[in-house]
């Protein structure tokens, strides 16, 4: 499309004699060209200037601006010889071009600080070319030829801040970091290889920085590297990571979201980014990262001189208050926070920032498209004041003369314009600074009697409390905290459970700024401290928990066992490094495991709800996790011979029940097909290629690591139990279940279910259970059978504890028995004990309503088993509870207080037993 097909605004002439002479340099022109061409003559110098010089090429140039930029970069990479004449002039034929296609309004914000960034970028590439190439010509570059002139010989030139970004203002300065990677050279030629690119360096900041008699092409700044006052202009990569990995600063991470390589080698800076993500991108939420960035901001202005009102002469639209600066903070440092947890949210661009932040749920969509209009406004008269003189200014005028150019320059009314700028202003500060530093959290908490406590006195001695800044952020934080905590059923319990929280913390800055920046959470610790001291310990233990809290979804309805898995697959696939995949899994197991419980306690979620969400997150986490260490054993040993293996889940994972404390049942079959052994670089019988990995397995669910440990994983119930290998095949499994299996185990069978591996033999293993399973059974033997095991449990065990839900004639140990001989006689195999107590009433040896009783007692049983492993791993005891875990308990089991609840307990579990002994005939002695 022609510049003058896309005109949509007109600058006026600020001086109507220069606009005419303008006009009059440019007899080719006509229409709104013409008119373009005189309003920007008139009321810009610099444009001016450039239009009198470039009137031969921009009267091709008008015709397709797209085009002829095209065309004027595709002659420069042609080059030959010192490039900086012709870099200079192309430089001012971009300037030209892209100042009349946005005054026009032809070109939108982003159409024109991308074609600026994109010169930027192939200036940087031909300049760093040239530098390069003299190098190698000298012989200076130890071990180069003319080949590696392409890759710089090792070098990478990084576009920092705005040119990073994309987004380079009309008179930008260019930020570039220049590093070269030292493993491409011996030791012997370090020196003389750092020498060389310094000099390199050097001379491609010259190329584009000088002042000639051409002009210059781009002002260039090489600062930003490490430690700038005594290190090389050019670094090694291994130097530049060991600074930010030990000294960088807050300012270098907000840096670093915008970096890319925009000249050398490509493959080398992608490492080097690589490298610095764990700097740059922390793995759990950074709310500490609102204070850094309210500091600096805080910094830039005093050092400018810019913490005044905002009064519009003179006013900085970069750096004063509700500028350019705070749009970028604010979507840098909400970034920064979430980024290490969601790679959608590293995104290097400021509009794109604002848009994944709004998608993700971090900012409010509204606030999203208010920030977006201003930023997108606040750039275009950046713009405008820096096209009258080519000047890097970001400063209103401060004259009204100055502000009357503007006005022209924006073909716009001085009175709006100014009226639409001072709204802009104060509306950008009004919404960023709340976020940075709000003024007030509501009324201060009224001091709490919680204050005289030892246990508060003995606080500042805590690991937490040791750095300045956590005392800091902890103080604004206590008064709330025990005005909250005073308000709990029983205040000195629930402090002393929030003090072992804050005694077990490793360390306090960033939770406490967690906590700050969402008071909704100290509710929530108020909340478990109050419930479940013990839960309480193991948070102060896991506190990044608390991450997931924020995420925007956490109250949402339970996504199922397979969004679960693939939401694991994914997170899995983007590291590549078998460590950090099961540190990954551990982390992200923690988050669902502590939703979970949340869930229960605050009421969300029913008992039996919750103990089918915990059974489907060690499903998702066992088919998430298997092909990945599948995949790291087969780096060694090569694939998996044959069709593969599948865990089975038994017990009540197989049953899909389990509480938070729940071990892992499991079983693994395998089918090598006929295949003796694997292939690969360690070759393994078959046999002893699936034992070994099922021991990775187990390996990998229960290691403890830097996040903790997934599971403990039961094996004991496989063929001949601790005496049978721990992966059995599919044949064996088979031939052991039809002749050898005692009446236990095909009891348990009756709850087995496959939880990860191939759908083909997942599918044969399901119909092999089945068959199995249909086989008429003699009732009176398995009812005998039944008798005597419960007997040896109670003979073993004991009656139980009173308050024990799960051991004891009539509790959840005895019904799951029956539920499981109910199953067996059906022929049908069902794995919940509620429908397994149904068939025995089908069959007729139960009655329906001693079914139901047995089914309604194991209900009661569960809910107290469930809410009793939540709040504790020790033994039931309402005396050591205290009141918070009493009513969570009582609320579970739908009654008032622990008696009203004991007495339900054994009132239904004392039935139950009867019901069940009644059903069953005498054991043998």
């Amino acid at each position: 499309m022609s510049l003058a097909d896309a005109i949509t605004r007109l600058p006026r002439p600020f001086e109507p004699a220069l606009g005419q002479e303008a006009r009059e340099s440019v007899p080719w022109a006509s229409g709104a060209v013409a008119d373009l061409i005189e309003g920007t003559g008139g009321s810009s110098p610099y444009l001016a200037g450039l239009i009198r010089k470039e009137s031969g090429w921009l009267e091709g140039a008008v015709d397709a601006p797209e085009e002829a930029l095209e065309t004027l970069f595709g002659t420069l990479q042609k080059i030959e010889g010192d490039p900086g004449a012709p870099l200079r002039e192309a430089k001012r034929r971009v300037a030209l071009l892209v100042g009349l296609a946005d005054l026009g309004g032809a070109w939108r914000l982003e159409q024109v600080t991308g074609a600026l960034t994109d010169f930027a970028d192939l200036a940087t590439q031909i300049a760093l070319r040239d530098a390069i190439a003299r190098e190698v010509k000298r012989g200076k570059l130890p071990g180069a030829t003319e080949d590696d002139i392409a890759t710089a010989g090792g070098m990478v030139v990084f576009a920092m801040g705005k040119m990073g970004a994309g987004e380079l203002n009309y008179s930008s300065d260019i930020d570039l970091i220049c590093l070269f990677d030292e493993t491409r050279f011996d030791r012997d030629d370090f020196h003389e290889a750092r020498a060389s690119f310094i000099r390199a360096t050097k001379r491609m900041s010259a190329t584009l920085n000088d002042l000639t008699g051409e002009g210059y092409v781009f002002r260039t700044d090489l600062r930003l590297r490490p430690d700038p006052a005594v290190t090389p202009v050019c670094m090694a990569m291994e130097a530049a990571e060991r600074y930010y990995e030990s000294l960088g600063r807050a300012w270098e991470r907000a840096a670093w979201i915008k970096a890319r390589p925009c000249a050398g080698d490509p493959e080398a800076g992608g490492r080097f980014l690589e490298s610095l993500r764990p700097f740059v991108w922390r793995k759990h939420l950074d709310f500490a990262a609102i204070k850094d960035a309210h500091d600096m901001r805080l910094r830039y202005r005093e050092a400018k001189g810019l913490s005044g009102p905002i009064t519009l002469p003179g006013h900085n639209m970069k750096l004063g208050r509700g500028g350019i600066r705070e749009i970028e903070f604010f979507t840098q440092t909400r970034q920064i926070i979430a980024g290490g947890r969601d790679p959608a949210l590293r995104v290097r661009g400021t509009v794109p920032g604002l848009r994944v932040l709004a998608e993700t749920g971090w900012v409010p969509g509204e606030v999203t498209e208010t920030l977006v209009g201003h930023y997108r406004a606040h750039r275009e008269i950046e713009h405008r004041i820096q096209m009258v003189q080519d000047a890097q200014t970001h400063a209103l005028p401060g004259s009204e003369e100055g502000f009357e150019r503007l006005a022209a320059l924006c073909g716009r009314d001085l009175g709006e314009l100014k009226g639409d700028l001072k709204a802009r202003l104060e509306e950008v500060h009004e919404l960023t600074e709340g976020f940075f530093a709000p003024e007030s959290r509501g009324e201060p908490a009224a001091a709490s009697p919680l204050e005289d406590s030892p246990l508060v006195a003995r606080w500042p001695s805590y690991p937490a409390l040791r750095s300045g800044r956590a005392v800091e952020i902890f103080n604004r934080l206590r008064p709330e905290i025990l005005c909250r905590l005073g308000r709990a059923a029983r205040p000195e319990e629930a402090l002393s459970a929030f003090d072992g929280f804050l005694a077990g913390l490793p360390a306090g800055v960033q939770l406490f700024s967690l906590f700050e920046a969402n008071p909704q959470l100290v509710d929530l610790l108020v909340d478990i401290v109050s419930v479940s001291p013990e839960l309480a310990l193991h948070l102060s233990r896991n506190a990044q928990v608390f991450d997931a809290v924020i995420g925007g979804d956490f109250f949402a309805p339970w996504p199922g066992v397979a969004a679960l898995t693939a939401d694991l697959h994914q997170l899995l696939a983007r590291e590549d490094d078998y460590e950090r995949q099961l540190d990954q899994t551990r982390r992200w197991q923690h988050e669902w495991h502590f939703r979970i419980g949340v869930h229960l306690l605050r009421g969300i979620s029913e008992p039996q709800e919750a103990g089918k969400h915990y059974a489907e997150l060690a499903e998702a986490t066992l088919a998430a996790l298997a092909p990945v260490v599948q995949t790291e054993f087969a780096r060694k040993h090569g694939d998996a011979p044959g069709r593969g293996a599948v865990v089975v889940g038994m017990g009540s994972l197989g049953a899909g029940r389990l509480h938070a404390h729940s071990d892992l049942d499991l079983i693994v079959i395998y089918d090598a097909d006929g295949a003796e052994a694997s292939e690969g670089r360690r070759p393994l019988p078959s046999r002893t290629y699936y034992a070994r990995l099922t021991q990775a397995l187990i390996t990998a669910m229960t290691a403890p690591m830097a996040e903790g440990r997934l599971y403990e994983v039961d094996m004991r119930l496989r063929p001949s139990g601790n005496q049978g290998p721990v992966a059995t095949s599919l044949a064996a499994f088979t031939e052991y279940q039809r002749e050898n299996a005692w009446v236990w185990e095909h009891l348990a069978l009756t709850r087995a279910r496959v939880v990860a591996g191939p759908a083909e033999l997942a599918a044969e293993v399901e119909a092999r259970r089945r068959e199995l399973l249909a086989t008429p059974r003699d009732r009176a033997e398995v009812l005998a059978e039944l008798a005597k095991m419960r007997a040896r449990i109670a003979a073993a065990k004991g009656s139980g504890d009173a308050w024990d839900p799960k051991l004891g004639q009539g509790r959840m140990q005895d019904i799951e028995l029956v539920g499981q001989a109910g199953a067996l006689l059906s022929g049908q195999a069902p794995r919940r004990t509620a429908r397994g107590l149904a068939a025995a009433a089908q069959e007729g040896w139960l009655s329906r309503a001693d079914a139901d009783h047995l089914a309604a007692t194991y209900r009661l049983c569960w809910a107290l088993q469930i809410g009793a492993r939540l709040i504790t791993e020790g033994a039931l005891d309402p005396d050591e509870l205290g009141a918070g875990g009493c009513t969570f308990l009582t609320s579970l089991a739908g009654v008032d207080g622990p008696d009203a609840l004991q007495s339900k307990l054994d009132e239904m579990t004392g039935r139950a037993a009867e019901i069940i002994g009644a059903a069953l005939p005498v054991a043998a002695e």
